[in-house]
């Protein structure tokens, strides 16, 4: 097997006396979309945001090649890790392509200053068009985040992602909010991502998006790796039924079915 694009060695969070996530080994291959599930309080956003610098951590953490575990998140994000936030933040007061536009250029300090001698000057288009294809939202393009719904806000926001052109882009719960129809059209979304280049890492709570579109999925617990394996695997280890759907699975039990 290749060498992964992103690995971490026993990666661990901790806050005060509280391991949020021990020692976890975990790897992230090119062209894949890799998937992270478990309950609520397992410590999936945590690991995210130990991945990306936004929280201290122990133990390694390889990113295409490259030792990342002490560098700043500015550092990783120019490397090529990405990632969007359960919270859009969307810019409202700009149209969906002016949002992407954002993320598009490159803040360096030569684009600072022409911002400010010239801020109508043309601009890099390329990354902004292939975004709005790749997610199918080129008809947005013209519209104010409010005006549109909740499951298009959230293709937007990885488009805007994915107009920076990451290698890898973690995606932090994105079909939250989103009925099933909406939770479908962005797992095709997500697939459509990794078909253009980008390998993908998603934590969701959606068990039937992540076990569909997936094809590697970790399972924690406690903020401890219980399980990984193919989407067949996970759905089939007494583990993940009893830690993620032991409920469920004993009233399926109980009724015959």
């Amino acid at each position: 097997m290749t060498e992964a694009l992103l690995r971490t060695d026993s990666m661990s969070v901790t806050f005060g006396g509280l391991r949020a996530v021990d020692n976890i080994d975990f790897a992230v291959h090119e062209g894949s979309l890799v998937g992270l599930i478990g309950p609520n309080g397992a410590g999936k956003t945590t690991f995210i945001d130990g991945i990306t610098g936004f929280v201290p951590t122990t133990g390694r953490i390889i990113f295409d090649g490259h030792d990342i575990t002490r560098l700043p998140v500015h550092q990783r994000a120019a490397l090529g890790l990405g990632r969007t936030w359960q919270s859009l933040e969307l810019f409202d007061d700009l149209t969906v392509e002016e949002n992407l536009q954002v993320a598009a250029d490159k803040q360096t300090a030569k684009n600072f200053l022409l911002d400010i001698v010239a801020p109508s000057r043309r601009r890099d288009r390329q990354s902004v068009e292939m975004a709005l294809d790749v997610l199918g939202i080129r008809d947005l393009a013209p519209r104010m985040p409010n005006e549109i719904s909740q499951g298009q806000r959230k293709l937007v926001s990885a488009a805007r992602a994915l107009a920076t052109r990451p290698k890898l882009l973690c995606m932090d719960e994105p079909a939250a909010g989103l009925d099933t129809q909406e939770s479908v059209q962005l797992g095709r979304s997500l697939r459509d991502i990794v078909d253009s280049g980008t390998s993908v890492f998603l934590v969701d709570h959606d068990m039937g998006l992540v076990l569909n579109i997936c094809d590697y999925i970790y399972v924690i617990e406690f903020g401890m790796k219980i399980a990984e394996g193919t989407p067949g695997e996970i759905k089939k280890d007494p583990r993940v039924i009893e830690a993620y759907l032991g409920q469920s699975a004993r009233q399926g039990e109980g009724s015959g079915t």
